[in-house]
């Protein structure tokens, strides 16, 4: 029997250090602490009271009880909130752990059936009429306060269905997108490619593609290729299924474009995003093909292959960087910037809020999840002692302290529109760069840095936009009948060639590498808000390198205003307008300068 190898066990100990671990204790204990079943009970019966209370008579109420009615309404939701990230940081600690899988679909189960009854509350919100409810905000400041995420509900008027629809696919949507997520995410971490005499796991063979070793890469990349091969079937019917899915809710909601309600979700524009997008578009030649082309002359290759895309440079040093220098260089980084960012960023390491090692079964990846305004978030990452792994530290720990500063609005008012979420990573990760290249002693580790953030921003930028261009395809073709995993890994190959550049061969099974990418899955078109972020943090960054006087206390009010500003009036007072398409070219020409130093460094 062939063992799914620890990507952190070595023959000599583990050079990465001792690996931070989530303490879920301030959630819950177990899944028998006494709090979880008095909130399971508390939850179920504040439903039912609250539908009892409210149902049918919002348009009746005063200012004072609506306040009540949406204080209470967030009350539940952080009840909620908090079972179901308990339930889910659980199980991605271990996708394939049968007691915890079971777990979290009996929370998800209970929590819709409870929950269910609230489904009025959107419905009939929503029918309250313009004046009403703008006499409500103008009667009680502490109810207008909410008018920002109020609005935002009230943005979905246009394609709300009938209540009892409503309270249907709310109730069947634990069968519907959710198993499917589900049944992904299984599949995904239950997936083995064999390398040689080892059998990896996704993410320690996603990592080679990192190896210096180029047959080490060239290995990696196979096994991706014939192991997602193997299961294109099962990826194309979750692909298939979802986008059908979808498709109908929209028809019946009335929505132009699959994109619309990610578009109101994030409170952006279409034509704001489609400038975006439209403007990297553009910039492919003079970002993406133009450094990839340097970068061939630097292997000493004439073409590259994919396994070639994300290679170390020959003068790169290859060594592992332990846990407790990537705290370190986070941290001082942050700290350079402002003491109070540090000190935010201090708990995620000293009190079990990362979980960093790879495990079998763990879920690939990373992310922050905010859990609830009443707790604090958990940084999930799987460390392997990259470089990129610090930046992606730098990263996931931008978002723990944008989310931190936001919680004091509650549960209705901190979230962040997509758009906005990435602000906070992004500007973390530059401010960490900016520091590491600083402290670069030569000139070869200087151009080792650079090229490894233009490869970062075109990963972000570049490959995001491909990546919504693909979902924008993939949900055009489904509307025109069932897609064949030939026909999606046609429109995958399309926007690959495009955006990679005229340097790159594809290597046969490349065409199935869409078939991991979690957000296609999870958040239908929520990958432009990578593009979005490092776009606005890219001109957030050189506002400040223009004008840092001040800055920091504008920058700390942006992030403490969580979802109660339009992106116009946060960025406002950096004199910045995302609504502006030259916006995005300044954006752009950031990337562009970094590979003009690279090229330069070539005469």
């Amino acid at each position: 029997m062939t063992l799914l190898r620890d990507a952190n066990a070595t023959p000599g100990g583990d050079p990465l250090g001792d690996l931070p671990e989530w303490n879920l204790d301030d959630l819950y204990t177990g899944e028998d602490a006494p709090e979880l079943k008095r909130d399971l009970d508390w939850l179920g019966e504040e439903c039912a009271a609250y539908a009892a209370e409210y149902e049918g008579k919002l348009a009746d109420l005063d200012a004072a009880g609506m306040l009540e009615a949406i204080r209470r309404n967030e009350r539940i939701d952080e009840i909620a909130g908090r079972i179901m990230s308990f339930a889910g940081l659980r199980y991605y600690q271990e996708t394939t752990n049968g007691d915890r899988a079971k777990f979290m679909s009996d929370m998800e189960g209970r929590v819709t059936e409870m929950t269910t009854p609230l489904v009025f509350f959107s419905l009939e919100f929503n029918r309250v009429d313009d004046g009403t409810y703008d006499g409500w905000m103008a009667a009680d400041a502490d109810l207008a306060r909410y008018r920002p995420a109020l609005d935002r509900l009230r943005a979905m008027k246009p394609h709300q269905l009938s209540d009892e629809l409503e309270r249907f696919l709310h109730d069947t949507s634990v069968v519907g997108a959710s198993a499917w997520n589900k049944l992904f995410d299984e599949t995904i971490a239950g997936l083995t490619f064999p390398v040689g005499d080892e059998e990896l796991g996704i993410e320690a063979t996603l990592n080679l593609l990192t190896d210096a070793d180029r047959d080490r890469r060239e290995a990696g990349a196979r096994a991706l290729a014939d192991v997602f091969g193997r299961n294109v079937r099962t990826f194309a019917r979750v692909h298939n299924t979802l986008a059908k899915e979808k498709a109908i809710t929209d028809r019946w909601r009335k929505l132009p474009t699959p994109q619309s309600a990610r578009h109101i979700s994030n409170h952006v524009e279409p034509e704001v995003v489609e400038a975006l997008r439209d403007a990297v578009v553009a910039a492919y030649p003079r970002l993406s093909h133009r450094y990839y082309k340097l970068k061939a002359k630097w292997l000493g290759l004439d073409t590259l292959q994919v396994w070639d895309r994300n290679a170390p440079l020959p003068m790169e040093e290859t060594r592992t960087i332990g846990w407790d220098e990537a705290r370190t260089t986070v941290m001082d980084a942050y700290a350079g910037f402002a003491p109070e960012m540090a000190e935010i960023a201090k708990p995620f390491f000293t009190d079990g809020w990362i979980d960093a090692a790879v495990k079998p079964g763990k879920a690939p990846g990373a992310f922050a999840h905010p859990t609830v305004t009443t707790v604090h978030p958990y940084v999930m990452l799987n460390y392997l002692g990259k470089p990129r792994d610090v930046m992606t530290l730098a990263h996931e720990l931008g978002h723990g302290v944008h989310q931190v500063l936001a919680a004091p609005q509650g549960e209705m008012l901190s979230n962040t529109p997509l758009t906005l979420a990435e602000t906070a990573s992004v500007f973390g990760e530059m401010l960490t760069f900016r520091a590491m290249l600083d402290g670069a002693e030569t000139d070869a580790q200087r151009k080792v840095m650079l090229a490894g953030k233009v490869e970062d921003m075109i990963n972000t930028v570049v490959r995001q936009i491909a990546f919504y261009d693909f979902e924008c395809k993939l949900h055009a073709a489904r509307a025109e009948g069932e897609l064949t995993p030939e026909d999606i890994d046609a429109l995958w190959m399309s926007v690959q060639a495009e955006s990679l550049g005229p340097v790159f061969e594809f290597m046969e099974g490349y065409e199935h590498f869409w078939a991991y990418i979690p957000h296609f899955v999870h958040s239908p078109f929520y990958v432009y808000a990578y593009a979005f972020g490092d776009g606005l943090v890219n001109a957030l960054y050189a506002a400040y390198e223009e004008a840092p006087e001040g800055f920091q206390e504008k920058y700390f009010d942006m992030l403490r205003a969580g979802g109660t500003k339009h992106h116009t009036e946060l960025l406002a007072p950096f004199g910045l307008d995302a609504s502006d398409p030259a916006f995005w070219d300044k954006g752009l020409s950031m990337i562009e300068g970094f590979i003009d130093q690279l090229e330069a460094m070539e005469a």
